[in-house]
């Protein structure tokens, strides 16, 4: 029992240094807090200096503008010289320039045509063409063929543009046409390109029997030229043999 009396009594005195220290602790801090802030050095005074400024140089005068000078004095006009009458001119007869010559134009008569040539309307609406088969229902169509050739023949397509006109062409009836202003009978490029062509047909095809007149389209636009052939009944190998006279 003795023991937990001084056990408490060391507590006690633990406690009462203990607040002590605490104690002077908080006076030492209230006192460094109390004391004056430290002086704050103040900022070197700010030197100013008055200077004063040099009035500005005065404007230079205006010149004056240079006066005119005086306009020059016209000159006095002359008196104009009297010109003094020219003897009178005697007339020179002269004779008269020869008329000029005019050369007589002598009018182009109008362009002649071979009645031979021309097709009616009616003729070329009952010839045979190469879409009606041209060959009386047989295996070989000489008309197409021929056709074809001819739609190839550069020469023939320019010899028919310069003739046709807008009207189909008669070649050849029996016998080959002649035609106005052209070398022979029959349009020479489409007479030539028809015999070479029918000569070196198929001995069937040139063979082949025809009825009345034929029609060969150049081309198939409207108003294309057309060769038309053909008179009574005949076959292609009298295009190249037989000659009507």
């Amino acid at each position: 029992m003795a023991q937990a009396r001084r056990q408490s009594a060391k507590r006690n005195r633990l406690l009462t240094a203990a607040a002590s220290v605490a104690g002077h602790l908080v006076i030492l801090l209230v006192l460094v807090r109390a004391q004056p802030d430290s002086p704050v050095a103040e900022p070197p005074p700010m030197i100013v200096q008055l200077i004063q400024l040099q009035p500005e140089p005065p404007a230079p005068p205006v010149p004056k503008p240079a006066p005119e000078p005086p306009a020059p004095t016209p000159p006095k006009p002359r008196a104009a010289p009297v010109e003094k009458p020219s003897p009178p001119r005697k007339a020179i007869a002269r004779p008269a320039p020869a008329p000029p010559e005019v050369a007589v134009l002598v009018a182009e008569t109008g362009q002649q045509t071979n009645p031979d040539a021309e097709v009616s309307d009616a003729e070329l609406a009952s010839a045979a063409t190469a879409d009606s088969g041209g060959g009386g229902g047989r295996s070989c169509n000489m008309l197409s063929w021929l056709q074809g050739k001819l739609r190839k023949d550069r020469r023939v397509q320019a010899a028919m543009a310069d003739a046709h006109r807008g009207r189909a062409i008669r070649v050849w009836n029996g016998d080959w046409v002649r035609h106005p202003g052209q070398d022979g009978n029959g349009l020479a490029a489409v007479r030539e390109a028809i015999m070479w062509e029918v000569a070196f047909a198929p001995e069937a095809c040139r063979a082949e029997r025809v009825r009345g007149l034929v029609s060969l389209s150049l081309n198939d636009g409207p108003g294309s030229a057309r060769v038309v052939m053909g008179s009574g009944d005949w076959r292609w190998t009298d295009v190249v043999s037989r000659s009507r006279r």
